[in-house]
């Protein structure tokens, strides 16, 4: 094999590494998976056949963990998920939809500040997802410990607002949080 198939072999490899980690890390977030077969299935209908141990050691360079979620069973979590993000950002590829939504319980609107309740000490992170996004409706944040002020500006309605941080922060079935 020459040195350009080779380099070119390699190329490709680490493309579709990457490709894999962030559907894994967008199945993990969107969906509750409770085990690796069921992530396997998952990746499947997505047209990518991975081995056990490929996806053992991707699970692992992710650093995937499994909480207790409302129902009694147990749901994949990514722990350090803007990290991940920010990664992957710095390697231009696109964003994975929003944060883990686990953490949001509820959203309330006095005029233009919106009071966005978390989990204890989810807020600061929340936070800075919500100012990451860059969206224009939203001048700035301040997190607590359980709760994140966003100042939106003075001509969004509320209704606005709500359809914005619906799409920020979509619901997760698995952990019974509501937007």
């Amino acid at each position: 094999m020459s040195k350009f198939a080779k380099y070119f072999k390699n190329l490709l490899a680490v493309k579709t590494k990457e490709e894999r980690l962030q559907l894994i890390v967008s199945i993990i977030t969107e969906q509750c998976i409770s085990n690796q077969r069921q992530l396997m299935d998952e990746l499947a209908k997505e047209g990518l056949e991975v081995t056990q141990a490929t996806l053992s050691r991707d699970l692992k360079s992710l650093k995937v963990t499994k909480i207790a979620n409302d129902n009694g069973g147990y749901v994949f979590i990514i722990p350090n998920i803007n990290d991940l993000h920010d990664t992957l950002l710095k390697k231009r590829q696109r964003r994975m939809g929003s944060a883990p939504t686990n953490r949001v319980l509820s959203i309330a609107f006095s005029r233009n500040i919106a009071i966005i309740k978390t989990r204890n000490g989810h807020a600061t992170a929340l936070a800075y997802d919500i100012d990451m996004s860059n969206q224009p409706e939203i001048l700035g944040t301040i997190p607590g410990a359980d709760t994140v002020i966003a100042v939106l500006r003075e001509d969004v309605t509320h209704e606005q607002a709500q359809e914005l941080f619906s799409q920020l922060l979509p619901q997760h079935k698995c952990l019974g949080a509501r937007v």
